[in-house]
């Protein structure tokens, strides 16, 4: 199977920086942070499959994080070793993957929340702290199944955003999510699937910026919970009023104390 080149996005020269976006977004959501950064840093932000420009999904196998991994790998090659991962939600989550992958390219690791529920799971099976996503994704579902793509959309924003964000979004905004949105199995399938192990996680002895929203649903401390005594050089700044979506609805406030961590693990010379 031949594996597409994705869109992404560039900006800056120096220290590689890949940054990967969460569901129902694109790189777009990086163009702040890429400006924050371009005056050190070499930073590229792909689109994932099935977001913005790249290409969807081409199989009629279930998609795992892996082949994201596999998607973006051009991309690290491109940003260069020693390289520095930022990642929100599935794109923290796809990080995590890709670093295991190969953990001596990666100086270092942002991630805003990584929703890898498969480690929930794994610690104690349903009912467990992933049950709101699991209950959101059906419900997106039924309502694909209906054909309401809209009604997906609303379901799976609000539960990460709070009742009346998607209807609050402008109509072009709307539209964009509402279409990226029936891909909500995959996105579930993909991350309540993964089979990489906690102990795995052990092997990221990088220096870790793990964010954390204070507002944000149960399932996104769950992983938290789980995952953060696995890694071994992990810093937690937790924002108590933000919520999951703070990379996006207050971006100069994250992106803050993403550059500030970067600049501090940057490579001298």
């Amino acid at each position: 199977m031949t594996i597409p080149r994705p869109f992404h996005r560039e900006a800056g020269s120096g220290a590689g920086v890949v940054c990967l976006h969460s569901n129902a977004s694109t790189s777009a959501q990086w163009r702040a942070l890429m400006d924050a950064l371009a005056g050190g840093h070499r930073v590229l932000a792909p689109d994932s499959y099935g977001a913005g420009r790249s290409p969807d999904w081409h199989s009629s196998r279930e998609i795992s994080l892996a082949d994201e991994v596999a998607l973006v790998e051009p991309l690290l090659a491109l940003a260069g070793s020693p390289l520095a991962l930022v990642g929100h939600s599935y794109g923290a989550a796809v990080a995590l993957i890709a670093a295991l992958a190969c953990p001596e390219r990666v100086r270092a690791l942002v991630l805003y929340e990584p929703t890898l529920f498969s480690l929930v799971d794994a610690d104690a099976p349903p009912p467990n702290g992933a049950d709101g996503i699991r209950e959101t994704v059906a419900a997106a579902a039924t309502a694909l199944d209906r054909g309401d793509k809209d009604g997906a959309a609303r379901r799976f924003i609000d539960y990460w955003m709070g009742p009346g964000s998607f209807d609050a979004m402008p109509d072009g905004r709307r539209t964009t999510i509402a279409d990226s949105v029936v891909n909500v199995r995959r996105w579930a399938h993909a991350l309540l699937t993964e089979a990489t192990p906690l102990a795995a996680f052990a092997a990221l002895d990088m220096p870790i910026l793990y964010l954390l929203g204070g507002r944000s649903p149960e399932p996104a401390h769950a992983v938290a919970r789980v995952l953060l005594p696995a890694l071994p050089r992990a810093r937690v700044v937790e924002f108590p009023e933000l919520g999951h979506m703070a990379p996006i609805t207050d971006a100069e406030r994250v992106n803050r104390e993403i550059a500030r961590f970067l600049e501090q693990t940057r490579p001298s010379g």
